[in-house]
C-alpha cells in the first residue's frame, strides 16, 4: 500500500491528549460563540427579544451555523487527506451549531432540559446504531469513506447538541456551573481510567468521552459569560470567544496532529 493511498484513507486525527484538550476548548468556544450570536447579536435574551417562533434568535442562529457546518462537512468529505485546520473548523462549527440547536429545542420549542436531553440522546444512539448496522463499526478508525464520514459528522453534531442541553440542565440545578464542571471532569477522568484499566470497547468509550466534553465546555462557557446573579463571571461573550479562538489556534500549531490509523492500514 503506497503512502499516497494511506493519506487518502485517514481523514480524522489520532486520539491523543492534545486532541482532548483542543476538543474541550472548542466546545467552550462553541458555547460562547453560539450565545454571542443568538443571545447578544440576535437579542434572544434581551428585553426586545422577538416573540415570533420564526424570528427566534435560536432558530436563526441554528440556520446560520447549520449552513456553515454543512459547507465545511462537504469540504471535509471532498478533501483528499486529513487537514487539521479543516477538521477543527468543522468541529467548531458543529459545536456552535449544537449550542443554538439545543437552545432552540429546549427553549423555543419548549421541551425543556429533560425532554430536550432525552430527545437528543435518542438521536445520538440512533445515529450510532444505524452507522454500526450499515458499516459494522462506529470506530473513528473506520472513517475513510464518504458514507462513514457522513455518519461521523452526523453523530458528532447530535452529540454536541446533546452535550449543550445536558450541561445546561445540570448547571441549572444546585451544582451551578463550577459544581457541574467538577462532575463532568470527574466522569471524563473515570472514562480515562476505564480505558487504561479495562478492555471495554474502545469505540464506546470514545463516544462517551466525546459526548461528555461538550457539557463540560458548555458549563465552563456559561460560567465565563453568564451574569453574576446566575453564578457566572459576566465576561464579554465576544472577547471570551476571541480569546478561546486564539488559544485553539495556538494549540493546533503546538500539537502537531497526525491522521488516525485507518482500519485498512491496520489490516495491511
Amino acid at each position: 500500500m503506497t503512502e499516497a493511498k494511506n493519506d487518502v484513507l485517514t481523514k480524522v486525527p489520532a486520539i491523543t491528549l492534545g486532541f482532548w484538550i483542543i476538543k474541550i476548548l472548542a466546545t467552550t468556544f462553541g458555547e460562547t460563540a453560539g450565545d454571542s450570536v443568538s443571545m447578544s447579536w440576535l437579542g434572544e435574551t434581551t428585553p426586545d427579544a422577538p416573540t415570533s417562533f420564526l424570528q427566534s434568535g435560536y432558530l436563526i442562529g441554528t440556520l446560520i451555523f447549520g449552513a456553515i457546518l454543512a459547507a465545511l462537512v462537504f469540504i471535509q468529505i471532498r478533501a483528499r487527506r486529513f487537514n487539521p485546520w479543516l477538521y477543527w473548523a468543522t468541529i467548531i462549527a458543529s459545536t456552535t451549531a449544537g449550542t443554538t440547536m439545543a437552545d432552540f429545542v429546549t427553549r423555543s420549542i419548549g421541551l425543556g432540559y429533560p425532554g430536550g436531553s432525552l430527545l437528543l440522546l435518542g438521536s445520538v444512539l440512533t445515529s450510532l446504531f444505524v452507522w454500526r448496522q450499515a458499516l459494522g463499526t462506529v470506530s473513528v478508525s473506520s472513517v475513510h469513506e464518504p458514507k462513514a464520514e457522513l455518519f461521523y459528522w452526523l453523530t458528532i453534531t447530535f452529540s454536541q447538541t446533546l452535550g449543550t442541553a445536558l450541561g445546561d440542565w445540570i448547571a441549572d440545578g444546585p451544582l451551578g456551573y463550577l459544581g457541574s464542571a467538577v462532575i463532568f471532569s470527574g466522569l471524563l477522568a473515570l472514562i480515562a481510567l476505564v480505558y487504561f484499566r479495562t478492555a471495554i470497547d474502545r469505540a464506546a468509550l470514545f463516544w462517551a468521552a466525546f459526548i461528555l466534553t461538550r457539557p463540560l465546555g458548555a458549563v465552563v462557557g456559561d460560567f465565563l459569560d453568564k451574569p453574576h446573579d446566575h453564578g457566572g463571571l459576566e465576561l464579554s461573550r465576544v472577547w471570551a470567544t476571541l480569546v478561546l479562538g486564539v488559544a485553539i489556534v495556538a494549540l493546533i500549531m503546538m500539537f502537531r496532529q497526525k491522521a488516525a490509523q485507518s482500519d485498512v492500514q491496520k489490516e495491511a
